[in-house]
């Protein structure tokens, strides 16, 4: 059995020191994924020499003792632009033109010293919580028979398999979440405005945001920093004692939460009351208003994102989503007076908690396959079923976490918690998440690994 992966943070603390060389770190990691990639599919593009090349300016640079990153191969997914690489989005529809120059979260990963080994996978304009395409059908580590996720599928499957510590994900109904909880990994959507979003014509109108994906929490910390230009937003500290209410209600009426997560909330809300935090159950409550706000943006925001490229080229999914979009601008659904009332209701339950704690995902990840080739509805259906929990944290534009809590005992993958605070919270979810880490630790990527 191979040793573990090394962390990004242990990564770069070898290169500042000069125990290790970019060089190095970079090549085993385009190892790794030319051992592993095969069955999972987490890459469109590997930049093999291209990232080598970067990774020897790193060890040349006279600031590399001071780099957060320095070193660290970083898979970025592939609907952000890299300078050098086409960005596909998942569509045939999309440019093959080399895109001119970075995304600000790109630039301030290499700036900090990270070194970007590839693009991953994505469905069609990332839309949807499973990760297949016309490029790829992206599997599951831990269970190939089943999706990383969506739409950072992709880069979650990366960091799961260990063929990279970290990567760059994007969030805008669960899709930094949903990944992480189907694959075993810590991921963060930071609160409206803490890192660059610029992710597609409109951000899905402001729901989405990026942010990382990792195997520990220090990583993501150190990610969430680079992203966001700020060490503060990733500190972790001492959390003091803590109100922390635990829910497992559905925001979707009739979604029912399998025993495998159910029980992996009853697991973290006993650690962290061993841990000392004030627990108690309470329930959101989840308006209607809520669930149409988001579900405007997101139809809208495909529209928007689709309106430039050839539709004949498109997914006939995709296509139905846009239509019912473009059909939606412009109506009073798009208001912000529905989506301002689910913040402030939000905000007074989380002036009563310091976190929210609920299921990540409720029943374990869908089967990988095509879902493109399949109706719209169906794929709809099945999303929903199993990935409620996320988007209304999006439309409130508060930061919200996955942290690991076990393993499903019928499908064999990762089962998960999500943890949501107020606006500002960053810093506490990660404190909390990391004494969930040391309470209840997880085995950091899927037995494929090694």
């Amino acid at each position: 059995m191979s040793a573990p992966m090394s962390t990004a943070t242990q990564i770069a603390a070898a290169v500042r020191t000069g125990e290790a060389s970019a060089v190095d770190m970079v090549r085993a990691a385009l190892g790794r994924i030319e051992q592993r990639d095969d069955p999972i599919e987490a890459f469109r593009v590997v930049r093999g020499e291209r990232a080598i090349v970067e990774a020897e300016d790193i060890d040349r640079r006279e600031d590399r003792a001071t780099l957060p990153l320095a070193g660290v191969p970083v898979a970025i997914k592939d609907n952000v632009p890299v300078a050098g690489e086409s960005m596909r989005v998942g569509s045939a529809a999309t440019s093959e033109e080399p895109q001119t120059m970075d995304h600000p979260v790109v630039s301030r990963i290499r700036a900090a010293g990270g070194v970007v080994v590839g693009l991953t996978n994505v469905p069609e304009l990332c839309v949807f919580g499973a990760t297949d395409s016309v490029y790829s059908v992206t599997r599951n580590p831990w269970n190939l028979s089943r999706t990383p996720g969506g739409s950072s599928g992709g880069s979650a499957a990366a960091v799961s398999a260990g063929m990279v510590p970290v990567a760059h994900g994007n969030d805008g109904m669960g899709s930094i979440r949903i990944p992480a909880a189907a694959t075993g990994l810590v991921g963060i959507k930071p609160g409206h405005g803490v890192v660059p979003a610029q992710l597609g014509a409109t951000d899905w109108y402001g729901m989405s945001e990026n942010g990382p994906l990792a195997t520990t929490v220090e990583d993501a910390a150190l990610m969430l920093s680079v992203m966001a230009d700020d060490e503060a937003v990733g500190q972790i500290a001492e959390p003091g004692r803590r109100r922390i209410a635990i829910s497992q209600r559905s925001p979707v009426t009739g979604v029912t939460v399998d025993t495998g997560w159910s029980a992996a909330v009853e697991r973290t809300a006993s650690a962290l009351q061993l841990i000392g935090h004030d627990v108690r159950r309470d329930d959101p409550s989840y308006p209607t208003a809520t669930a149409v706000a988001a579900l405007a943006r997101w139809f809208a925001g495909t529209a928007d994102d689709a309106d430039e490229l050839d539709p004949d080229q498109l997914e006939r999914r995709v296509r139905w989503h846009a239509a019912i979009g473009r059909a939606l601008r412009g109506t009073p659904l798009m208001s912000d007076r529905l989506r301002d009332g689910w913040r402030r209701r939000a905000g007074e339950f989380l002036t009563e908690y310091d976190l929210l704690v609920t299921p990540a995902l409720a029943r374990p990840p869908i089967e990988s396959r095509r879902w493109g080739a399949g109706g719209w509805a169906t794929t709809m259906a099945v999303n929903i079923r199993y990935a409620p929990f996320a988007a209304p944290w999006n439309i409130a534009g508060f930061p919200a976490m996955t942290v690991p809590a076990g393993l499903h005992p019928v499908s064999g993958t990762p089962v998960a918690v999500q943890l949501v605070a107020r606006p500002g919270g960053e810093s506490l979810l990660l404190s909390v998440a990391a004494q969930l880490e040391q309470a209840q630790p997880w085995r950091r990527t899927a037995p494929v690994a090694g």
